[in-house]
């Protein structure tokens, strides 16, 4: 089977990949819309005419970004709503006032390596709980809004992180094993994969394609976590993104025609990237593991996701 590839490259931005494109009628929703590449994200979809929410922690800190949108694009139809993805609550709260159909739902927000074991009121690790699991939770409280819109896409922000570590079922919120937070991260982007692997294999009779994009190295927010000395050597690679090329991929699984009717891929630099095997040497950057991409790991993490959050509501919401 070839990789599928299109037009778009490293260097391509999300302008780019949106430009000539008529999206008026459709919604999107955006996580983590407020800064970076979610920001950007949002503000080429609504030039393009659609109807945008960002899904924000902090509606309040967020409306300077929803009036810049609205300025450079001219789209008034740009909408701030609360979600907050480490308390299900949030995420109930979101998902009960969702009226109507939703044709894009842009799962971006994500934290990175929180240097000390966090736990959410559920128990689960922070890391895995917001990439993942809160993630998992909007996508199956907006599933009867995506199947409701014709050919609805999902598109989850994985990284290269995810090379860091495969799920580990055993002890996903480090109970019994050392806690770390680049296997934490790593595991949680793993998730962000397979969950794209096992929604399209349930939800395309729905009319439903989801796809998992690595964006490329943009310094944003993301790395406020990290130890000051490794930040500053980031800053300094070359191959690193601005925040609009870095959610040019984000829209080529969103829009390109090329991805359609294609999903359970994770794609690179706008198109579908290589799969390595799991003991492959990697530059650490680029292709994906077989162990994202797992059927059998999709379907397991599914059903574990799934009953972490009927114990999470019963035990603490």
């Amino acid at each position: 089977m070839s990789r599928i590839t299109t037009r778009f490259n490293a260097t391509s931005t999300a302008d780019d990949v949106t430009e000539g494109l008529d999206l008026s009628g459709r919604r999107a929703v955006v996580t983590g819309a407020a800064s970076g590449i979610g920001l950007e994200t949002a503000r080429s979809l609504a030039r393009a005419g659609a109807e945008v929410t960002l899904a924000v922690r902090r509606p309040d800190n967020a409306q300077e970004a929803a009036r810049d949108i609205r300025a450079t694009t001219g789209n008034d139809a740009v909408h701030l709503q609360p979600l907050d993805l480490a308390d299900q609550k949030s995420v109930a709260a979101f998902t009960t006032g969702w009226a109507g159909p939703l044709d894009l739902l842009i799962n971006n927000a994500g934290v990175m390596a929180l240097p000390e074991l966090t736990r959410t009121p559920e128990g689960w690790e922070a890391q895995f709980a917001v990439n993942h699991l809160g993630h998992f939770a909007l996508a199956l409280g907006l599933h009867e809004a995506l199947a409701s819109a014709p050919g609805a896409r999902i598109v989850s922000v994985s990284s290269s992180g995810h090379h860091g570590s495969p799920v580990i079922f055993e002890d996903i919120h480090y109970s019994e094993r050392p806690y770390d937070p680049w296997s934490a991260y790593g595991q949680s982007k793993t998730a962000n994969s397979l969950f794209t692997v096992e929604a399209t294999r349930r939800w395309a009779d729905d009319g439903i394609i989801a796809n998992a994009v690595m964006p490329g190295g943009i310094m944003t927010g993301l790395q406020r976590h990290l130890p000051a000395e490794l930040r500053a050597q980031w800053e300094q690679i070359p191959t690193n993104k601005t925040p609009q090329q870095g959610a040019a991929t984000s829209l080529v699984a969103a829009v390109a025609p090329e991805f359609a009717s294609v999903g359970g891929r994770y794609l690179e630099d706008g198109g579908e990237a290589a799969v390595l095997e799991n003991d492959a040497e990697t530059d650490g950057v680029h292709g994906v593991r077989r162990w994202a991409l797992d059927p059998e790991a999709a379907e397991r993490l599914w059903e574990t996701s799934a009953q972490s959050l009927r114990a999470g509501r019963g035990a603490s919401i």
